[in-house]
């Protein structure tokens, strides 16, 4: 590849980085982030750009294909659920060694989750401003005024306004409706980021009533920042045989996944059974889990508003929420609709998620989407880097650990590549002639050159092989480090957070950031293209192609979490020293006995002896 080719492959690579920040900040601005410094402000500013009304996150429509089914005789409809009056809003705060939870009787349920061990903010900076300490915690179900397992009947809002009190450490909430209703909740906190609840909707009328599908909110998922762009959140339920996950991508309905299509608003497959739902982001999820099979989960994505400063300082996002739907009940004088929830909010932590799966029987560790054929190798490298980790090792080493194990097992096969395609190149004046001998018939010219390679004992698969069987163990990196919480915040050298970036600044003016593990990638995978023998055959300008691949694939992972860019530049540099090793081996190229160069002919001499 001359001068000019290489610039101007350099000069598309800067583009291809600059290229977003470039159309965000100079062609489309989006003036999403303003100073407000009132409450009418912020409705003007959400108006302008067509945001939802943040008073309150969306209720989830009643899909009109799905109607409960007609009452029983005898039975009397309950009526409308009318808006809670006004009322003083109330919160209680029941906590543990891993979380606090604030119990709120606006929404009749779990307001926020406080994680205590997961820390907001995993930088290198330390931050300097004087928030009061649980806002350092990570926390579940912010910016959304829908609570965990606050409950709506038929197509009311979410019911607001109940009773609430304390009574040994168990939470307690009364709500008394206008058609005779009363609904009743109790939380007790368990073990292992759960949460036992206790419902009952109860008729206390002198007569029956019929009462409209209940929706019980599982919660809403947001994302883990005000720069996190949500492509990893989503909603999960298992339907007591196969585990379903909707993304944004569900709501979005792209044509191929990429062009612009009709968005849809709401999710909802209609008689579907859930034995649990979830809502999650990268690391943390909330899970409902309900004692009796709920009849179907629906789900949207609310707006969501960030909000920081004297003022409000916002970001608008979208959200996932979803809710456990049981269908319209008969209820007779007096007597209730029972239903008990487990409510698991936390990190998305594989022994731990193991453990519920193995006491509830439901396979709640598929919250870690490590389905498929990928995800065997990503629950194998997430157990052997756990287990490393137990050994005293950090997660950084205990990365490069398996790295080095990985390589190790595959050194023989590597090895065995890389004498082959050694011999391949020995051997590329005879294959040569093969082709400029036959390349009037190709099928002749093709068979040929197999029976050449096979007498020889090389293979021209001999150099993908390798690389091929090692492909799962990348996906399977990949996969693990998608949703490995205990990457979050794990540092190693210049690295404080393994589970993202490692950006160490920002490249003023084009405002790209300087991100140092995927540039040493590449710059180990270029080394390593430079000392692998050509393929026999290529074109000239393939093989100048080919060895300048690897930018592409900084460029792929520039902004992937810095344990993957990780794993791939120790993968390099350990394949470039068994590259050294095998490199000074004498490889014979093995021709078979008695065969003349090809396109010359044997000349018999004397006594029909062969000429030297």
């Amino acid at each position: 590849m001359d001068r000019k080719s290489l610039v101007i492959f350099a000069l598309s690579f800067v583009v291809l980085l600059a290229w977003g920040p470039f159309v965000n900040n100079f062609l489309y601005p989006i003036d999403e982030r303003r100073t407000i410094q009132s409450t009418n402000e912020l409705s003007g500013a959400l108006t302008e750009i067509g945001a939802e009304s943040l008073a309150e996150v969306p209720a989830i429509p009643v899909d009109s294909g799905n109607e409960a089914p007609s009452p029983e005789a005898g039975a009397v409809p309950a009526a409308v659920i009318a808006p809670a009056p006004s009322f003083e809003s109330t919160e209680l705060v029941l906590e543990n060694d891993l979380a606090r939870y604030r119990f709120s009787n606006a929404g009749g349920g779990i307001a926020l989750v406080d994680l205590k061990r997961y820390p907001n903010d995993t930088s290198c900076t330390e931050s300097e401003s004087d928030e009061e300490e649980e806002e350092s915690f990570v926390q579940l179900n912010p910016w959304s005024s829908n609570s965990i397992l606050s409950l709506r009947i038929g197509d009311s809002e979410p019911l607001k306004g109940y009773s609430i009190s304390e009574e040994s450490d168990i939470v307690k909430m009364t709500l008394d409706l206008e058609n005779g209703l009363r609904v009743e909740k109790e939380f007790e906190l368990g073990t292992n980021y759960l949460v036992h609840a206790k419902t009952r909707i109860v008729n206390t009328t002198d007569g029956p009533l019929s009462v409209p599908s209940q929706y019980w909110a599982v919660g809403t998922a947001t994302p883990l920042s005000a720069s996190d762009n949500g492509i990893l959140m989503g909603m999960m339920y298992h339907d007591g045989a196969d585990i379903e996950r909707v993304k944004e991508s569900w709501f979005a309905n792209r044509t191929l996944g990429c062009f612009p299509g009709t968005p849809r608003a709401l999710f909802n497959y209609g008689d579907t059974p859930v034995s649990w739902g979830s809502v999650d982001n990268q690391f943390f999820t909330v899970a409902l889990i309900p004692g009796e099979t709920a009849n179907r989960i629906v789900a949207t994505q609310p707006s969501l508003v960030f909000e920081d400063g004297e003022g409000v300082d916002f970001t608008i996002k979208k959200g996932f929420q979803a809710e456990l739907v049981f269908e319209s009940r008969d209820i007779a004088a007096n007597e209730a609709i029972e239903q008990e929830f487990d409510i698991f909010a936390g990190p998305k932590e594989y022994n731990t998620l193991a453990r519920l799966s193995s006491t509830f029987g439901n396979e709640l560790d598929g919250i870690m989407d490590f389905g498929g054929f990928f995800g065997f190798f990503a629950k194998a490298l997430l157990l052997s880097m756990n287990g490393l980790h137990g050994f005293g090792l950090s997660y950084g080493f205990a990365i490069v650990a398996i790295t080095f194990i990985i390589k190790m097992l595959f050194w023989p096969l590597t090895q065995a590549s890389t004498r082959s395609m050694k011999r391949m190149a020995a051997l590329q004046p005879q294959m040569k002639e093969i082709q400029d001998k036959y390349k009037e018939d190709p099928q002749k010219m093709n068979k040929k050159l197999m029976e050449f390679m096979r007498e020889n004992r090389v293979s021209p698969l001999g150099g993908c092989l390798p690389i091929l069987l090692q492909l799962p163990v990348f996906f399977g990196f990949y996969t693990m480090l998608q949703s490995a919480i205990e990457l979050r915040g794990a540092s190693f050298l210049w690295t404080c957070d393994l589970s993202k970036p490692d950006t160490l600044f920002i490249i003023p003016g084009l405002e790209i950031p300087f991100n140092l593990w995927p540039i040493l990638m590449g710059a180990a995978q270029l080394w390593q293209t430079s000392m692998t023998p050509p393929s026999p055959g290529m074109d000239p300008s393939q093989q100048k192609i080919m060895k300048y691949m690897p930018l592409m694939f900084v460029f792929i992972l520039y902004n992937f979490s810095a344990g993957l860019a990780l794993y791939w530049t120790v993968q390099n540099l350990l394949s470039i020293v068994q590259m050294k090793l095998t490199k000074n081996e004498p490889i014979a190229a093995v021709t078979p006995a008695g065969r003349a160069p090809l396109g010359k002919k044997k000349v018999k001499g004397k006594k029909g002896r062969p000429n030297a």
